[in-house]
C-alpha cells in the first residue's frame, strides 16, 4: 500500500515541482530523493506489515510476502536505474521533471499490478503502466525511430487493452465475480465432474481466461505476441528502453503470474499445454532471432524476450518453489539488465563492433560488463544461474510428460551462450580503437556494486530468498 500511496504523491511532486525548478540536475536530485522515500516506505511495510496508511481497501488489494518483496526489488533496480541513468535522462529533452513523473506513476502501477485480487484492479494497474510508458517511448521527439515507436506501443497496447477487456467481461459472465478468489471456485466447479455450472458458462470461462493469457503474454512480451517488442525497445531512449526491459517487464510478469496461480490446480489441464507451447515459442524466437543481430540494442530487445520464456515456467507449474524462483529471477535479471544497458548508453556505436577492443580502453567496465553479460547467460558463480537452474528444476517437478521442453529451453540457453559471448569477444579479442566511456567515479562504483551483488546472490541465493517467510 505504500508503495501505491507514495508513488502517487512523488509523481504530483514532480508536475508540480518542475514549474518551479528549472534546473535539470536539481530535478534529477529530487526524483532520487523520492525514489528514496518509496523504498523507505516499501521497506517498512515489508519488515513490520503494517502499511503507513489505513485505507479499506474491500478486498480488491491484497499485499502478501511476494507482492512487497517483489516491490522492494524492484526499487532497488530503480534506485540504481537512477544513480546509472539519471545524467541520460537529462539528455533525452527540456520535459525532465514530466518524465520522472511519468516513471512514478508507473510505480503506482506496479504497487497495484503485484498486488492487485480483482480483475478490475488488474486492468488498472496495467493501464496506469502502459499509458505513461506510450509517452516515455516517443519522448525522443526529433528522432523518428522514437516518434515510430512510441506510435507503434500505443497501437499495439491498445489492442491488447481491448483483448484483456473482452477476457474479463467473459470471466465475468461466466463466475459473476471479479475477483480472483471468486474465480478460483467457478474454475473448482467448472472442473469438477457433473458440476452446477452449465456447460456453456465453462466455455465462456475457458475463453476468457485464454483471451485474459493472450493480453498479459503481449505485456511480457512472450511469443507469439512479442512482435512489437524489437521497434519499441529499439526506437525508445536508452535509459527508458532499460526501465521497460526490466522493472515494467517483471511487474507485468507477476501479475500475469497470480491471474494463473488461484487456478492452476482446478484447470491446469486445459491451459498447461498452451503455456507450454507460449514458453517453447518464446525461448526459439527471442535465443534464434538474436543470434542474427548487428546491434547490441537490439540483440537485448530478443534478449529480453528469450527472458521472459524462462520467467514464465513460474506459470507453467506454479508452486511455492516458484515463488523463490520468480524473486530470485527478477532480481538477477534486473541488475544485469541495467546493468548493461547503462554501459551501452554511454557508448556512440551500439553495434557488436562497437565493442571491439574495450577492455584496452576501459578495463574495468568491460570486466563488470562481463560479469552482468554472463548472468544473462546462466554461467555459475553468477546470480543468472541459480536463478535459471531453481525455475527449470521446480517446473520439472512432477511434470516429466513435458521433458521436450525441458531439453527445448537447456539448446536456448546454450544459443544463448553465444550471442552474449560475441560482446565479451569483442571487447577482449577483437582489434579496434574502443570507445572512450564517459564515465564518472560514482557510475563505476555504482556498476560495482551491482557486479558484487550479483556475485552474492549466485553464491548464497538464500541471503534474498528468506524475506519471504518472515
Amino acid at each position: 500500500m505504500n508503495l501505491i500511496i507514495f508513488a502517487a504523491i512523488a509523481g504530483a511532486v514532480m508536475m508540480i515541482g518542475g514549474l518551479f525548478v528549472k534546473s535539470k540536475r536539481r530535478v534529477s536530485d529530487v526524483a532520487l530523493a523520492c525514489m528514496l522515500i518509496l523504498l523507505a516506505a516499501n521497506t517498512y511495510e515489508l519488515r513490520v506489515d503494517v502499511p503507513v496508511f489505513h485505507i479499506d481497501l474491500k478486498g480488491m488489494l491484497s499485499f502478501d510476502r511476494l507482492g512487497l518483496l517483489i516491490n522492494e526489488v524492484l526499487l532497488i533496480s530503480g534506485v540504481i536505474w537512477f544513480l546509472l541513468q539519471a545524467r541520460d535522462i537529462e539528455k533525452v529533452g527540456n520535459n525532465v521533471p514530466d518524465y520522472y513523473a511519468l516513471i512514478f506513476f508507473v510505480y503506482c502501477g506496479v504497487g497495484i499490478s503485484t498486488s492487485y485480487q480483482s480483475l478490475l484492479m488488474l486492468f488498472l494497474g496495467i493501464e496506469i503502466i502502459s499509458i505513461p510508458l506510450y509517452i516515455l517511448t516517443a519522448a525522443d521527439k526529433p528522432n523518428l525511430k522514437s516518434n515510430e515507436a512510441g506510435l507503434k506501443y500505443f497501437l499495439m497496447g491498445s489492442f491488447s487493452t481491448g483483448i484483456m477487456l473482452m477476457g474479463i467481461a467473459l470471466v465475468y459472465g461466466a463466475t459473476g465475480t471479479f475477483f480472483i478468489s471468486g474465480i478460483s471456485e467457478s474454475t473448482s466447479t467448472a472442473s469438477s465432474a457433473g458440476s452446477g455450472l452449465p456447460l456453456t458458462e465453462t466455455y465462456r470461462l475457458i475463453a476468457g481466461l485464454i483471451l485474459l493469457l493472450i493480453s498479459m503474454s503481449f505485456k511480457v512480451s512472450a511469443a507469439p505476441f512479442h512482435f512489437w517488442t524489437p521497434d519499441v525497445y529499439d526506437g525508445a531512449p536508452t535509459p527508458f528502453t532499460a526501465f521497460m526491459a526490466t522493472i515494467v517487464k517483471v511487474a507485468a510478469m507477476v501479475a500475469f503470474i497470480k491471474l494463473f496461480e488461484g487456478a492452476h490446480d482446478k484447470m491446469i489441464g486445459k491451459y498447461q499445454m498452451l503455456v507450454a507451447i507460449i514458453i517453447t515459442s518464446t525461448l526459439l524466437i527471442g535465443n534464434i532471432t538474436a543470434v542474427f543481430q548487428q546491434s547490441v540494442k537490439r540483440m537485448l530487445a530478443y534478449s529480453s524476450i528469450a527472458q521472459a520464456g524462462f520467467m514464465l515456467f513460474a506459470l507453467f507449474a506454479f508452486t511455492q518453489n516458484s515463488r523463490e524462483s520468480i524473486v530470485l529471477y527478477a532480481s538477477a535479471y534486473c541488475l544485469a539488465t541495467i546493468g548493461i544497458f547503462s554501459i551501452l548508453n554511454r557508448m556512440d556505436d551500439y553495434t557488436f563492433d562497437g565493442f571491439n577492443g574495450l577492455a584496452k580502453k576501459e578495463p574495468l567496465l568491460a570486466l563488470l560488463n562481463t560479469v552482468f553479460l554472463l548472468s544473462l547467460a546462466g554461467i555459475p558463480l553468477t546470480a543468472g544461474f541459480f536463478a535459471k537452474y531453481y525455475m527449470v528444476a521446480n517446473a520439472l517437478t512432477n511434470n516429466a510428460g513435458y521433458l521436450w521442453m525441458f531439453i527445448i529451453a537447456m539448446l536456448c540457453a546454450a544459443i544463448s551462450v553465444y550471442y552474449y559471448f560475441r560482446v565479451i569477444q569483442a571487447m577482449y579479442f577483437k582489434n579496434g580503437e574502443g570507445q572512450k566511456i564517459e564515465a564518472s567515479p560514482m557510475f563505476k562504483y555504482v556498476l560495482i556494486t551491482v557486479a558484487v551483488l550479483i556475485i552474492i546472490l549466485g553464491i548464497q541465493p538464500g541471503w534474498l530468498l528468506q524475506h519471504l517467510y518472515f
